[in-house]
């Protein structure tokens, strides 16, 4: 398959999320098949959807991949199930989350992956950090920095501005 370009965004808040989405990165990254070209600074944010729960650490990362969609999909959930992912309840405390933001200029609804995702362009806590290796990128037919523009982004804060913060040890 010809490499195509994706975004990524990860996200935790049990156990040490950066540290486990640092891992999830380089995992993906040790992958014949996969390279990371990007990564956003490291972002706090106030949970959303389930707010009665800690505060998440959030990220977003652009891969080249010769995998499918599908497959890059499968490769991401086997990254969160290694790290002890559990799936719980519906946006709730999580160790690692990966989502598949885009992939190219592929749109794609199945039962098992929508690309773009749905509701990225809602999130302030997508938009920041995807904004920081993407803003131009052009989603359901805005730029990320249009979106960014009107997206709920209160009491975000960068946690780590060093874009190699995933590459520092534990």
């Amino acid at each position: 398959m010809i490499p195509h370009d994706a975004t990524l965004g990860l996200g935790g808040n049990i156990g040490n999320p950066a540290v486990s989405m640092a891992r999830a990165l380089t995992l993906l990254d040790a992958r014949e098949d996969c390279a990371v070209t990007a990564v956003s600074r490291l972002y706090r944010t106030p949970p959303w959807g389930k707010t009665d729960q800690a505060w998440f650490f959030n990220a977003c990362a652009q891969v080249r991949t010769s995998l499918s969609p599908d497959d890059l999909l499968d490769a991401c959930l086997s990254i969160e199930k290694q790290m002890k992912r559990e799936r719980l309840e519906r946006w709730g405390p999580r160790t690692i989350d990966i989502d598949i933001l885009t992939f190219g200029d592929l749109a794609q609804h199945t039962e098992t992956l929508q690309i773009p995702h749905p509701r990225m362009t809602e999130r302030g806590f997508v938009l920041m950090p995807l904004a920081d290796f993407a803003p131009d990128l052009v989603v359901s037919g805005r730029a990320v920095r249009d979106w960014l523009k009107s997206a709920d982004v209160a009491y975000i804060e960068i946690a780590d501005a060093d874009r190699d913060w995933w590459r520092k040890p534990a």
